[in-house]
């Protein structure tokens, strides 16, 4: 992906390195379990860390480590991709006739704060906060998402810009209108509605390569079967398979890695928003 000469966002907030206070620590089995339960299954992040049994008691206070070097390239990394969301975004919803308020992408490194999400850990990678507009990112997660079969710089670029999708989603109001609709249904019918806004958030990400490599030319060979792979590598039957559990179509809350690969294919290959209607299919 050529990322270098790009633009760099103002809107990263950097809390790699500060010290937090906290209560307990997870350990590494946990933050795996945890990892899943959250980036791939919807979970809220305070929630299932608060759940797990898997917790050690630790000292008062977590003494962030400061970034390494590789940290710090992802770290430019991440706000040149943010950049690139930002001018995709803006210019898409000024045609629309709207204004794209732009979200906060927080960095940060084991644990943090945000205002109406809970408590932010590493073990629950990233996440978009909707009561404060901001996304949330400790970059070990790169190393995790390789590990589940994902790997190269594209791949995390999905990440990013499938977070900004519901970011796109909580500032349209479709965020909440799911969430209503969520409260008047089954469980089974709650999960279904949360794989359409998983995959609508796919497919939005899928919309910014298309404009982004249009426009900037960002893409190189093998950048979008990165971003194929890792759209697939976080479909719930996959997830399910390798977790070595039974594959159950009813309590998914992603999709499938055909789906998931198939709506960020729909995004990229149209360059439409309105090719993201995954509610109406």
């Amino acid at each position: 992906m050529r990322w270098r000469k790009g633009r760099r966002s103002s809107n990263v907030e950097d809390r790699r390195g500060q010290t937090v206070r906290r209560g307990a620590s997870v350990g590494g089995g946990a933050v795996i379990l945890a990892l899943i339960a959250v980036f791939f299954f919807g979970q809220d992040p305070a929630l299932v860390l608060e759940q797990m049994g898997n917790v050690n008691q630790a000292q008062p206070q977590s003494q962030g480590r400061q970034p390494s070097a590789e940290e710090d390239q992802l770290a430019e990394f991440t706000k040149v991709v943010l950049a690139d969301t930002e001018d995709v975004w803006t210019a898409m919803f000024r045609n629309a006739g709207s204004q794209y308020r732009q979200p906060v992408l927080v960095l940060y490194n084991g644990i943090t704060d945000t205002a109406g999400c809970g408590r932010g850990q590493a073990a629950a990678g990233p996440f978009y906060c909707p009561a404060d507009n901001k996304i949330y990112i400790d970059l070990s997660f790169v190393r995790e998402l390789t590990r589940l079969g994902a790997s190269g710089d594209f791949a995390f670029a999905y990440v990013i810009a499938h977070e900004v999708g519901h970011h796109i989603q909580n500032i349209t109001g479709t965020a909440r209108q799911v969430r209503e609709a969520q409260s008047r249904t089954s469980k089974q019918g709650a999960n279904a509605l949360q794989v359409k806004m998983e995959l609508q958030a796919d497919c939005y990400a899928g919309v910014w390569a298309h404009h982004a490599d249009r426009q900037r030319q960002i893409l190189e060979r093998g950048d979008v079967d990165e971003g194929l792979a890792a759209a697939a590598s976080v479909g719930d039957d996959r997830l399910q398979a390798a977790a070595g559990r039974r594959v159950q179509p009813e309590t998914w809350t992603h999709g499938s890695s055909k789906q998931r690969a198939q709506w960020f294919r729909q995004g990229f290959q149209t360059g439409a928003v309105d090719a993201c209607d995954t509610f109406g299919q």
